[in-house]
């Protein structure tokens, strides 16, 4: 039965106190990494209601530091569901509730795969988009996970026709 990036949605909303943060008062990166983990995996385990295990995670670019006393709000989306992995897109949001700005942090694509009791992997269920943005984040999903099989030395770059497309003109 397939499910809606809806159906699994996950908006995780963190304090950002003194022990988050380096000495510049900003919230230190891998706290934040940790949070993103977390809110990614529990938009996985809510899209294939199984445990689940980060596989990948692309790059992360810190747009705005966000400062101690602000808070983090983390949207984390699935993309897009494969055989037995998924990939949730995640926005970072920055509040400071005193001058009353919301701003964006960043943004990142985690890969998770579901496992069954023995721990090997499981089918997860298909994906359904709805809206227009979510059509266009499924379909650049299998280009970004290509990329990322390339990268990881699983897949070798002329096997990669996603991303060929991009790249080389077709033959008349």
């Amino acid at each position: 039965m397939a499910k809606t990036p809806a159906d699994s949605k996950i908006i995780m909303t963190e304090l950002v106190l003194p022990n988050d943060t380096n000495v510049f008062g900003n919230l230190m990166g891998g706290r934040l990494m940790y949070w993103m983990d977390i809110a990614a995996a529990l938009c996985a385990g809510k899209h294939c209601n199984t445990p689940v295990v980060t596989a990948s995670v692309d790059n992360i670019s810190f747009e705005n530091p966000i400062k101690l006393g602000n808070a983090v709000h983390i949207h984390a989306s699935i993309t897009r569901a494969f055989s037995t992995s998924m990939e949730v897109h995640m926005n970072v949001w920055g509040e400071d509730f005193v001058n009353q700005q919301r701003y964006k942090s960043n943004e990142a694509y985690y890969t998770f795969v579901s496992l069954g009791m023995d721990r090997k992997p499981v089918a997860v269920p298909h994906l359904h988009p709805e809206t227009e943005e979510e059509v266009r984040l499924y379909d650049s999903a299998l280009r970004r996970r290509q990329l990322r099989l390339i990268l990881g030395g699983k897949m070798k770059p002329q096997d990669a026709e996603e991303l060929k497309a991009l790249f080389v003109e077709a033959k008349s």
